[in-house]
């Protein structure tokens, strides 16, 4: 019977599925080496909730994203915020599909959306917009709330350290669990999928006007979004956002922890260069005000995939996304290997069914009278 189960990482995965099974009765212990939870990738991000707009390339992104959206604002009401005016837009010239195939795409996968032709800012270069229903994610107040459904289910501000799978069980730290979920990205355990550590730079601006979120589909092209605060806005830059590839967690730390201030002027320039040839008015409208610093993993592979992933290895499971909004998936895939280790306790080496007829057969004078025939 499973009853005790670890989960190392303090991210939204971590979160979530810690929570939904502490509320299923398990016993969860939850490890962060951070004083606080969404602390590294899960706060450091450009605070989107997807609903599959962003992978045109990626049938099976864009149905996880989909149908984890509706689920997340079902379970999660109060963590995330509409955009009053949230447009994807296809270029012209920059974008590797056109927006009649985009706009066919999103109809096909059931996304709800709007065409239009003008948007409150100036667009340049665009062969079509849609309005979408993403939201963004409340960090901060996403933070409070785990840490309170958690409560004594949380080490933070550990790192662990010692990790031995057994037959049985897993002992960490000493301690004894039934099963380990490793929701680190493969910063603890290795993953069992090829995948690299990305360190990212991402900007914040400051304005003091409604701008309304603006992404640039498909390609190596730039997106300015609203962060939970409603007057600082990230900008992203498919190829200016990047700082490495690399092959170890090690590596892309030490990478991010030494960029300086002209790494960041220099991506500063390139990003807002680059927006700037669709959002003319952007320079005009925000104030640099710093630097977001993070490491994403990635699966090796040139196909567009961000779905979620689970592998079990004995006792331990390996979460692998890149999307927030499919938690559900992640969690689903672990509670299947539950229900099917405890039904294995009401398995019985034989089965009564072979008597159970025999003895309805009596009853009923089928058997009896077979008996006399013959």
């Amino acid at each position: 019977m499973v009853s005790r189960i670890a989960i190392v990482g303090g991210g939204w995965y971590g979160c979530h599925i810690a929570s939904s099974l502490k509320a299923l009765g398990f016993h969860v212990r939850l490890f962060e080496r951070h004083k606080r939870l969404l602390h590294e990738a899960s706060g450091n991000n450009q605070f989107r909730l997807h609903l599959g707009f962003h992978y045109p390339r990626h049938h099976g992104t864009r149905v996880q994203s989909r149908d984890g959206f509706m689920r997340f604002v079902e379970r999660y009401p109060l963590l995330s915020r509409e955009i009053p005016e949230n447009i994807y837009a296809v270029p012209r010239v920059d974008s590797l599909i056109d927006f009649a195939t985009y706009r066919l795409i999103m109809t096909s996968t059931g996304i709800d959306f709007r065409e239009q032709t003008e948007a409150s800012i100036p667009i340049l270069g665009a062969e079509g917009q849609i309005l979408t229903g993403e939201r963004v994610l409340l960090i901060d107040q996403s933070r409070r709330y785990f840490t309170e459904v958690l409560g004594d289910s949380l080490v933070l501000g550990h790192e662990v350290t010692s990790i031995v799978q057994g037959a049985d069980g897993v002992t960490v730290e000493g301690e004894p669990y039934d099963l380990l979920v490793d929701a680190t990205w493969g910063q603890q355990l290795d993953i069992p999928l090829k995948h690299f550590f990305e360190p990212t730079l991402l900007l914040y601006y400051e304005t003091a006007q409604e701008f309304p979120a603006c992404t640039f589909v498909d390609g190596p092209l730039c997106s300015v979004y609203p962060t939970e605060d409603p007057t600082i806005y990230t900008l992203s830059s498919v190829p200016h956002t990047p700082l490495a590839r690399v092959g170890s967690a090690a590596e892309a730390c030490r990478i991010r922890d030494a960029v300086d201030g002209a790494t960041v002027e220099h991506k500063r320039h390139l990003m807002e260069e680059q927006i700037s040839r669709y959002l003319p008015t952007f320079r005009d409208s925000f104030r640099f005000i710093g630097p977001q610093l993070s490491i994403k993993t990635k699966p090796v592979g040139n196909v567009d995939d961000r779905s979620c992933s689970v592998f079990r290895d004995g006792r331990i499971f390996h979460v692998m996304s890149g999307k927030i909004d499919t938690i559900f998936f992640a969690m689903e895939r672990i509670v299947s290997f539950l229900e099917s280790k405890n039904s294995q306790n009401f398995l019985s080496a034989s089965t009564p069914l072979k008597e159970e007829i025999l003895t309805r057969g009596v009853k009923t004078g089928v058997y009896r009278n077979k008996v006399e025939q013959s």
